[in-house]
């Protein structure tokens, strides 16, 4: 029975640090959105139909294969846009398969200003791990079109889950955000 552990937010607020901390004191694997992204971008790109409906479909097959499998669980990070149907359909999807093979799930949504996720859009973890963020001004420009085209921060009550956490990360090192999550839910 393996738990879901999904880390949202916007791009940069710190989700993929957040995980691989959480990974280490945990032992929860961390599924973080660019291994797909990254993977298939050398195929397609990510705007194209066919980029998007490839990563979906790699995501699917690994959450179906954890969601039966005997390893503790998965830390699964992903940019939520709140009014975008998909994304909420998406989502729903992935809780209901752990859930149906008996599976915890976890939400939790980091929240950060602007101008530190543009800080934190340049770090060096973030470029080592994600190949498309490694051209920062590139980066930034998606970073800004979002802002401005999504909702990336879910409203007050919008988010019914029990096992529930906001964080707003902004003065908060990721290995004190893990923490706070591990002893939150007892992970």
């Amino acid at each position: 029975m393996a738990k879901l552990v999904l880390l949202t937010g916007p791009q940069a607020v710190g989700k993929m640090t957040v995980g691989q901390e959480l990974a280490k004191i945990t032992g929860l694997k961390l599924f973080h959105n660019h291994m797909t992204i990254d993977l298939v971008s050398n195929f397609f790109s990510y705007s194209t139909k066919e980029g998007e409906d490839l990563v979906t479909a790699i995501r699917m097959e690994v959450f179906k294969a954890v969601a039966k499998s005997e390893i503790e669980g998965i830390i699964f990070t992903f940019v939520m846009a709140y009014e975008c149907k998909e994304d909420v359909e998406l989502i729903e999807k992935i809780k209901d398969l752990f859930r149906a093979n008996g599976g915890e799930v976890y939400y939790i949504e980091l929240q950060a200003p602007l101008d530190v996720r543009l800080e934190r859009n340049k770090t060096e973890n973030r470029k080592k791990h994600k190949i498309s963020k490694r051209d920062v001004s590139f980066s930034e420009k998606l970073l800004l079109r979002a802002e401005t085209k999504y909702r990336m921060e879910s409203m007050e009550g919008e988010v019914k889950e029990k096992n529930y956490l906001k964080i707003d990360n902004t003065n908060i090192p990721a290995k004190e955000v893990a923490k706070i999550i591990k002893e939150k839910f007892d992970l």
